[in-house]
């Protein structure tokens, strides 16, 4: 994985007010779980601009007070009205452990069910993973290929060396559907989700036929700053 540096300083000063005096100096306020200490920081919001605003995955090294910390970012959040980056928290990594994050999807090849006059359907964009800093890559290839019309990709059918995929197995990729679906997901949502809805309820009882619980999909929650 790309490794993008950054100069920081130390935050003095924890309260609201040095907060928002922060952020008026166009300054993003962090925090760096999972060394020694809790380490609070700041930086120009220039500088995070090439790790925020991109579909790519990086480590960050951010360096404070002569010391260079590799991290990976946690969290961003945003302001709900102006939508500028409020605030990031970052997990600091080591060589010798393990970490989570999400790596970007890069599909790869012309799917087959296309060329038939399908419709391609993209669910995810990235997905979660875990394992050592020099195991993780800049993007996970999935090869659509062989992916004819009604065939789906599902986080289940993938694997890769060195890394564990964290998301639901059962969890849809991509598909490629029937120019018929496609036109009634023209025509409205509500009749999109109704294919859909009948779709996963098959899938349903597919499993439970097979004697296999079906598993649900955790929903992302926003953390407060």
């Amino acid at each position: 994985m790309k490794t993008i540096a950054i100069s920081a300083e130390k935050r003095t000063e924890l309260g609201k007010k040095f907060t928002r005096d922060l952020r008026k100096a166009d300054h993003v306020p962090c925090v760096m779980y999972g060394g020694a200490e809790v380490i609070h920081f700041h930086a120009h919001e220039n500088d995070f601009r090439h790790i925020v605003y991109t579909p790519s995955a990086f480590i960050v090294e951010v360096e404070l007070d002569g010391k260079k910390h590799k991290a990976v970012m946690q969290e961003l959040q945003f302001h709900p009205v102006t939508d500028k980056l409020n605030h990031i928290d970052f997990v600091e990594v080591f060589d010798d452990k393990p970490v989570t994050v999400e790596v970007p999807i890069k599909l790869v090849g012309a799917a087959i069910g296309m060329k038939d006059g399908g419709k391609p359907r993209q669910r995810r964009r990235v997905l979660k993973v875990r394992g050592l800093v020099q195991h993780l890559p800049d993007e996970l290839d999935i090869d659509i290929t062989d992916v004819a019309i009604g065939d789906v990709i599902k986080i289940g059918d993938l694997s890769y060396d060195n890394l564990e995929i964290l998301d639901p197995s059962r969890s849809m990729i991509f598909a490629v559907v029937s120019s018929r679906i496609s036109k009634g997901m023209e025509m409205g949502e509500a009749e999109a989700e109704a294919e859909e809805a009948a779709a996963a309820a098959a899938e349903v009882a597919e499993a439970e036929e097979g004697g296999e619980a079906p598993a649900t999909e955790a929903e992302d929650s926003d953390s407060d700053d």
